[in-house]
């Protein structure tokens, strides 16, 4: 399989999406692929996720994502930006402050500015997972991450907050589509689930109802496990790889990689 690079988005925030991308990169490196990490979120979590947030806050516009914006930086090689996690086969390009003065409403108006990620992306190889973590909203980062990816996950937290505004994130990825059509969806995942309350298992239900196979069978449990290897800065498959949340992560690899095959096996035929 040839490397692939999917964004995880949604304009709610709180519902996963940084938690999915940390830990989905532990385990598909647990897996055996190499994987690079993009925080295209001026919140920086995933970054703060790895190196704490006294580090990420303190880096240059130079040293983010933000250099690929910014027409003052003279970037030659995107490599530079690129850093190593301390995990094998894990390595991630961080993302602070800065990169909120970047992130504009009307992306579709930014010019050159819309390509910038997938032209960076065009320039890096050795890696077999692209994996791009998204802020709440639908402005320049988004955007732009929509034009640089093959496929979209779209985190869903089981209730009414989480599951408004669905609506406004399928036009966006449909008006993405018409600058990059390769972009596909892989699904709604459902994320910090808790079997125990009946209002997450309704709105679990009604999701499916609503957009039927679109909805992975993998459900992300709300664990603590998840939070405390976060704060250990590990991934949650390299923290506690025998625990359940580990294990979700695991299948929920395992579900994505079946769903590219499935969908590259399609668009063969």
């Amino acid at each position: 399989m040839e490397r692939f690079t999917i964004c995880l988005i949604n304009q709610k925030g709180g519902c996963g999406k940084s938690s999915t991308c940390f830990h989905l990169a532990g385990s598909f490196a647990a897996a055996g692929l190499s994987v690079l990490l993009v925080d295209a979120d001026p919140q920086g979590s995933l970054s703060q996720g790895f190196f704490g947030p006294e580090v990420v806050e303190q880096l240059p516009l130079s040293e983010t994502l933000a250099a690929l914006f910014d027409e003052s930086q003279f970037f030659s090689d995107p490599n530079s930006l690129i850093r190593e996690t301390g995990f094998d086969s894990i390595s991630i390009v961080p993302t602070n402050h800065h990169l909120g003065a970047f992130n504009m409403p009307s992306p579709e108006n930014g010019g050159m500015l819309q390509f910038a990620i997938r032209d960076f992306l065009d320039e890096v190889d050795g890696f077999d997972v692209v994996l791009i973590d998204c802020p709440p909203n639908l402005y320049q980062c988004s955007w732009n991450t929509m034009i640089a990816s093959d496929y979209v996950i779209i985190p869903v937290p089981p209730e009414d907050f989480g599951t408004q505004g669905l609506r406004a994130v399928h036009q966006c990825i449909d008006h993405a589509r018409q600058l990059n059509p390769e972009l596909r969806r892989l699904g709604h995942l459902v994320t910090r689930h808790d079997k125990r309350l009946l209002i997450h298992r309704s709105y679990e239900q009604r999701l499916r109802e609503v957009y039927d196979q679109l909805v992975f069978e993998t459900i992300i449990p709300e664990a603590s496990a998840f939070k405390v290897s976060i704060a250990c800065r590990q991934p949650v498959e390299l923290y506690d790889r025998r625990s359940s949340a580990a294990e979700s992560m695991r299948t929920l690899t395992t579900e994505v990689l079946d769903k590219i095959r499935m969908k590259l096996q399609r668009h063969v035929a």
